[in-house]
């Protein structure tokens, strides 16, 4: 009989011994535990006909149907599995933790392999990743307008030993109209929370977390509430930093895309410019002005920035007046006022 194992003792081992999820592709595509190899026992279109059969039909029946789609690839799946495991071991899952993991345990068992199952599946998981968000987090945010460099004094706090969670890096995407050129394709915002769950699991609570300030939306990927509430309550670090030290650096991020694409971009906030600024961005555009675009942008982030800052608690929030985008003086300003 394969070892069923709770969540956490479940991903403890998935630390040693490859996962398995053998859920159908849309089902994996569209979130996963991180790490885990998709391992379907049927296909997209074969789950939707067996999930119709058994409310048609009945369970036998759907068995049947179910039998006759695996039949052929029973000697091919052991035959991968084996060249996955690691000591002869493997780790199994499916959606309840029913009948597909329980099968494809079975065969691999019968092949000689040592199984282990995740007991209700990757249900279960979920509701774990759910509860550490609903747990205290000490998080210490770092604030500042866009363009602040904040991303790479995220990195060098890293470099340096600190704990950091970087909710941009998670999802792929910077946070403005701008943000998603040049990275990859976003993950669902199912899958954002299973990546930070698993950098969670991995850090001391006993010391504090950095985290970028962030509005609950990071382009496509929204943060549930009780992730979004936890970061902002924590205390804000902000660094205020005037525009003639931010524009370089953002025209150093973003000139170099095509202009097709910024253009798109500036189009996501027309209204929110007002249609004079926008034109005027449009032309400077077009013009290789691209200093000038970063500016106009400017005038509507620090703006809505400013109004999400006004919205936390005061007595929370530290500014400090920063002169430079200099991620190693930045960093060492940070730090100096953080003690």
């Amino acid at each position: 009989m394969p070892e069923k194992l709770s969540p956490s003792d479940f991903l403890e081992a998935a630390k040693t011994y490859p996962v398995l999820d053998v859920r159908s592709p849309g089902e994996y595509t569209r979130a996963r535990i991180p790490g885990a190899i998709s391992f379907p026992i049927f296909d997209d279109e074969q789950r939707t006909a067996v999930g119709t059969c058994y409310k048609q039909k009945g369970k036998d029946k759907a068995i049947e149907l179910g039998l006759e789609f695996v039949g052929p690839q029973l000697a091919t799946w052991v035959k991968k599995a084996k060249k996955l495991a690691v000591d002869n071991t493997i780790l199994v899952h499916c959606w309840r933790g029913g009948m597909r993991s329980g099968s494809m345990a079975w065969l691999f068992e019968t092949a000689g392999l040592q199984v282990k199952i995740l007991v209700g599946g990757y249900k279960a998981y979920r509701n774990e990743v759910l509860a550490i968000f609903e747990q205290p987090i000490p998080f210490r945010v770092l604030g500042g307008k866009t363009g602040s460099g904040k991303t790479e004094i995220l990195h060098e706090l890293a470099k340096r030993g600190h704990q950091v969670l970087d909710l941009e890096g998670i999802a792929h995407h910077r946070g403005s109209a701008f943000g998603h050129l040049g990275l990859e394709v976003q993950p669902t915002s199912e899958h954002f929370e299973n990546e930070v769950h698993r950098i969670l699991c991995g850090f001391d609570y006993g010391q504090e977390i950095w985290v970028e300030d962030e509005s609950r939306h990071i382009g496509q990927v929204f943060m549930g509430a009780s992730l979004y509430n936890q970061l902002r309550e924590a205390p804000v670090t902000f660094l205020d930093i005037e525009p003639v030290y931010r524009l370089p650096h953002l025209v150093n991020v973003y000139a170099s895309y095509p202009k097709e694409d910024l253009a798109t971009a500036l189009g996501k906030i027309k209204k929110r410019l007002g249609l004079d600024r926008y034109a005027i961005a449009m032309e400077a555009l077009e013009a290789d002005d691209f200093s000038l675009v970063a500016e106009i942008t400017l005038y509507y982030y620090d703006k809505a920035y400013m109004y999400g800052l006004g919205q936390r608690e005061n007595d929370k929030i530290t500014r400090i007046e920063v002169r430079t985008l200099d991620p190693v003086e930045q960093t060492d300003l940070l730090l100096s006022h953080a003690s």
